[in-house]
């Protein structure tokens, strides 16, 4: 899925789109297939699109590590931390914070809103908008765009929070191989 429907109206390779299409992806699965939900890296494959591999964050809570094979020649999208909305605008979250490391290298990260909504036709009892019918959703957060990784073992480590307590803590041992 690499082009822009009629509920989302940002071009699918912005930073905006891509977030977009991060939530629309997140919430396909039901919460029990959910990758946010996943601590292993089991199911953070499923429903990848051709053109970007989006890596997920967490619900919150304990660190989770996760074990995952990329294709190569692969952009990364993912939250560092995010907050989505239904039915609203978003709102900036003033205190938010997020560190992103690849490889032991700091790496920076860049805010991401969505102020015009979109719309997000989810997964049964998903852990994004809980509904399969179609809801209009925006996003705030703290995102990581990576280039494609070289071939071989890297690690993506991912902490943010909301400033009062929420804390996402999230660290990928990636293994980049095979064929795009």
């Amino acid at each position: 899925m690499t082009s822009s429907s009629p509920q989302n109206q940002y071009p699918p390779r912005s930073p905006q789109g891509l977030a977009a299409r991060w939530v629309q992806w997140a919430a396909t699965p039901s919460f029990f297939r959910s990758p946010i939900a996943d601590t292993s890296g089991a199911r953070g494959g499923l429903h990848q699109p051709d053109d970007v591999w989006f890596l997920a964050g967490s619900y919150g809570g304990d660190p989770v590590v996760r074990h995952l094979v990329v294709p190569p020649r692969r952009e990364l999208f993912f939250p560092v931390f995010t907050m989505w909305f239904v039915d609203q605008r978003p709102e900036v979250v003033e205190q938010a914070f997020g560190t992103l490391s690849v490889d032991g290298v700091d790496t920076a990260v860049d805010v991401v809103a969505t102020h015009d909504p979109f719309v997000v036709r989810g997964g049964f009892l998903n852990g994004v908008n809980r509904s399969r019918r179609p809801v209009w959703m925006s996003v705030w957060g703290l995102w990581g765009s990576l280039s494609p990784l070289g071939a071989g073992q890297h690690e993506v480590a991912m902490r943010g929070g909301d400033g009062h307590g929420f804390v996402v803590d999230v660290t990928y041992r990636l293994d980049v191989r095979g064929t795009a």
